[in-house]
């Protein structure tokens, strides 16, 4: 039986903007490979607070981002006690959580799914660049043994020579190469550089974990305004 309609249209009634299937087992551990298929949560940021991001990130800022994780973490937690009771497992991953510290990951890409679900591509700025809005999002991801429908996955980058993140970014951390699957996200971006800049230079905000800026260079997300 096919409830992924009736998934989808909880998790916008909760509160999420966009939702999209995939299946990810190649991309998975071998104790979670199961969990063959993923469920993506977008939620859309606020345009007006991104606007103001121009020289750096604001207390309103972090103060949304913050509560926007907690939104997802929550959405996901739902649905995964409702995929649970129609007899499956399921597993939330966190909307911001890091576990390998000298990486900076987590412990599944929601980028990957996300593109796998055909929501978009990951930009210079190593960020999901979707087609409704920009870069201007954040994920959480929902993995499970739920049979669902797969999306058509983005293969490739739809920045093209565009470097508009690559330029604000204050920590010259971005690499201004075009993302493509399978490509290492050092290729794109120095995280370390960009952690190391943020806690430096935006300390008294949120302790320097959001910036922001690439997000709101994006001419992706500018059409929204």
């Amino acid at each position: 039986m096919d409830r992924s309609g009736e998934l989808k249209d909880k998790i916008l009634e909760w509160g999420g903007s966009d939702v999209g299937f995939s299946r990810v087992e190649d991309f998975l551990p071998q104790a979670h490979k199961h969990l063959k298929w993923a469920v993506t949560v977008v939620f859309r940021l606020s345009d007006q607070i991104i606007n103001d991001i121009s020289e750096g990130p604001t207390h309103t800022y972090f103060h949304h981002y913050r509560h926007v994780n907690a939104l997802l973490d929550q959405i996901t937690l739902r649905a995964s006690s409702l995929i649970q009771e129609w007899g499956h497992l399921a597993m939330a991953v966190p909307a911001s959580q890091t576990v390998d510290r000298e990486g900076f990951r987590g412990f599944f890409q929601h980028k990957t799914a996300a593109t796998r679900a055909g929501l978009g591509w990951i930009g210079k700025n190593a960020l999901l660049i979707t087609g409704k809005y920009g870069p201007r999002v954040r994920l959480a991801t929902i993995l499970t043994d739920m049979p669902l429908p797969e999306g058509v996955p983005v293969e490739e980058s739809g920045c093209g020579n565009c470097r508009e993140c690559v330029l604000r970014c204050p920590a010259l951390a971005l690499r201004g190469e075009n993302w493509a699957p399978g490509k290492e996200r050092s290729l794109l971006v120095d995280a370390l550089a960009c952690s190391t800049y943020m806690k430096e230079h935006f300390g008294h905000i949120g302790r320097g974990s959001v910036c922001g800026m690439c997000i709101e260079a994006c001419p992706r997300g500018r059409g929204n305004r």
